[in-house]
């Protein structure tokens, strides 16, 4: 069973490649606050991570500080297969009180399931037939309409 450290090392690991980035580029990109050699001991579970450096790499990878520590390993709901990709990229180029909905809506889903690759959200049928009724429109209309608006990916 792995260590308390090993597991946030694994959460911190897991983030930092969803957004595609090398333990060099943290160290670039955080104009070397977190060092390259460092920040692997973290990853590994080999050093121990003060609060206060927890929160500035979770303020540095803009995600809540919980989503940095270990999650409990309760039961997983099953997903429904269905669903359809969203360009993150492209909602947040929505405007208009709709535009916010949809992106607050998938930020929130983003949160549930501890997914920031930043790019692209599959959201399940489920999501979507919530998504539609927060915007008083039928599922297949709304499906049609985000596809109108260019914010599902490419495929879908």
């Amino acid at each position: 069973m792995p260590t308390y450290n090993e597991m946030v090392g694994e959460r911190l690991r897991s983030i930092r490649r969803q957004r595609g980035l090398s333990l060099q580029d943290v160290q670039k990109l955080s104009d070397q606050e977190f060092k390259a050699a460092v920040l692997g001991a973290y990853e590994r579970g080999e050093r121990s991570l003060s609060l206060p450096r927890l929160q500035r790499l979770a303020q540095f990878f803009s995600v809540p500080i919980l989503q940095l520590l270990p999650q409990d390993d309760g039961p997983t709901p099953n997903a429904a297969a269905e669903g359809i990709t969203i360009d993150l990229n492209q909602v947040e180029r929505l405007s208009g009180a709709d535009g916010q909905v949809v992106e607050r809506f998938l930020r929130g889903i983003q949160m549930l399931r501890q997914d920031f690759n930043g790019r692209v959200l599959t959201i399940r049928a489920n999501d979507l037939r919530m998504l539609a009724m927060l915007l008083d429109q039928s599922e297949e209309g709304f499906s049609e309409k985000l596809t109108e608006l260019g914010v599902t990916s490419d495929g879908e």
